[in-house]
């Protein structure tokens, strides 16, 4: 579910308290799970909002788009901030950033559960985000730092195993809490459970995590951090207010000056690059041709995950009705047909097949997006669970076969010194093609329903919304078939060992959910 550039696949993260005579150290597996617990918090947060959306949008109060935002604005403060995140731990020390994100990540989860009202709520998952950008980017890195090689195999699969259960516990948890309405706090307990969790961890990170640096760490760019910032708000402010205010002038103006804003950031990056080699996008790589359709497949699939865990939540929940629970409860065959794709593409089918199997898993994918649209026709407002369980499957099918192998194809053919800073890109595109993806649901989803429906219309029209949305969907997954031709037939490993493989696959299926 997460990567940035402080994965350094071709690059030893060495330094202060580097990984040099941590066999003798015990303290490294206090270290390991203390980090694991930070990104286990982190994976959770992200999957847990989803299921209590709604519930947040009937207490609260929430608008249209303050609900897009309380999901988008997370991942796009979480974008911007991920190669900066792992810059600043390369500079100034993982430890110490790893410290500062989980603190302010725990301070930002209780303004989240104390939010007076949804502007709040919305600010402070910006901060949320932001913060998570801060923490992320140094748990690999200091697990890379602090383990040697031969012991980092078993490290990645305890990691892929607590990325499991996350993506499995979140929405559940997510669920229990939302229902069990604890101390009449509603949906508030979803953010305030990490508070003992974030707490615990700052004070044994204090203690166990040794402090380490990169020998040769990229300087900061925040000019080029500010440019892409502006230009996603001036491009997903409008999509989100755009249908509530009749989608005035100034918003297609807005929309327009994002793409002078991006022309801005590409002029800028060059001059970056040539006057210190630091830029934040390493324009250059955009000349291999596998790594620009790589990295235009991790843009649109974020966009189509960004539409459909957010639709596929209010359309269960509001629309057919159900509680978080069952909700919660629905998604399980998903995330584990996910897991064990994802697992089966990596070890097994990838290294006969070759590009082969993402793209079969996009059409794999499209399908089950395809039989979900069957059903929800067919069945309408009495469709249940189990009919829900056959698409689910083959879509989980799908995505493990992408999610897990394609940061490995998009790195394949990209210069081993670049490899850095194209692992840290891959993952920031993303990241913000899932915020513009929630963006987008104001056209793709809201805009087929009603402003002032009666109760008897609700159902009928977010479950035609649902179906509408499905179909956007299945087309992403058409266009994303036929970039994968660019990708190279046989992508070779570029990151250090097997070992460092398992990583690309944890890092990966947090992006499932976010």
């Amino acid at each position: 579910m997460t990567s940035t550039e402080q994965i350094h696949p071709a690059r030893p993260a060495t330094g202060t308290g580097g990984s040099q005579g941590a066999p003798a150290d015990r303290r490294r597996w206090f270290a390991l799970a203390i980090v694991m617990a930070a990104a286990f918090m982190d994976l959770v947060d992200v999957t847990i909002v989803n299921i209590a959306i709604p519930s947040i949008q009937r207490t609260a109060h929430a608008s249209v788009s303050q609900i897009q935002w309380i999901t988008a604005g997370y991942a796009l403060a979480f974008a911007a901030g991920l190669i900066t995140g792992g810059r600043l731990g390369d500079i100034h020390g993982r430890r110490r950033l790893f410290l500062i994100g989980i603190s302010g990540f725990t301070f930002a989860s209780a303004l989240c559960g104390f939010a007076v009202n949804p502007e709040m709520l919305v600010a402070s998952r910006f901060l949320q985000g932001g913060m998570a950008a801060l923490m992320v980017p140094q748990v690999l890195s200091i697990v890379h730092a602090t383990f040697p090689a031969h012991e980092r195999g078993k490290v990645f699969g305890l990691f892929g195993a607590v990325v499991g259960l996350g993506a499995v516990s979140g929405p559940l948890l997510g669920a229990l809490l939302t229902e069990w309405n604890l101390f009449g706090l509603e949906w508030r307990p979803i953010f305030l459970i990490n508070l003992p969790v974030g707490v615990v961890a700052y004070l044994l990170g204090r203690r166990f995590i040794t402090e380490s640096r990169a020998p040769k760490a990229l300087k900061l760019d925040l000019v080029g951090v500010a440019l892409v910032t502006l230009g996603l708000l001036m491009l997903l402010y409008p999509l989100t207010r755009g249908r509530e205010l009749g989608w005035p002038l100034w918003g297609h103006v807005c929309m327009a000056g994002a793409l002078v804003v991006f022309a801005a950031l590409v002029v800028y990056e060059r001059r970056k690059a040539a006057r210190d080699g630091s830029p934040l996008i390493e324009l250059s790589l955009f000349r291999v041709k596998s790594f620009a359709a790589g990295i235009a497949v991790q843009t649109v699939f974020g966009v189509a995950l960004g539409i459909f865990f957010l639709v596929w939540t209010l359309y269960m929940q509001i629309g057919l009705g159900w509680s978080p629970l069952r909700a919660g409860l629905t998604g399980v065959p998903f995330s584990l047909a996910v897991s064990t794709a994802a697992g089966m593409s990596v070890q097994q089918l990838v290294p006969r097949f070759g590009r082969k199997v993402l793209q079969s898993g996009a059409l794999i994918m499209g399908l089950g997006v395809l039989i979900y649209l069957a059903e929800a026709h067919r069945y309408g407002l009495s469709i249940a669970s189990w009919q829900m369980a056959l698409p689910l499957v083959v879509m989980g099918i799908g995505m493990g076969l992408i999610v897990a192998p394609l940061t490995d194809a998009v790195l394949s053919e990209v210069p081993r010194e670049h490899a850095g800073s194209a692992s840290g890109l891959i993952n920031t595109v993303q990241q913000m093609g899932n915020a513009l993806g929630l963006g987008l649901v104001s056209v793709v989803f809201f805009g087929q329903i009603g402003d002032r429906l009666a109760p008897a219309q609700v159902g009928p029209a977010f479950v035609h919304a649902f179906q509408h949305a499905l179909w956007w969907v299945a087309g992403v997954m058409g266009v994303i078939f036929v970039l994968m031709s660019a990708l190279p037939k046989r992508p070779a490993q570029q990151v250090e060992g097997a070992a460092e493989a398992g990583l690309q696959v944890v890092e990966k299926e947090r992006e499932l959910v976010a």
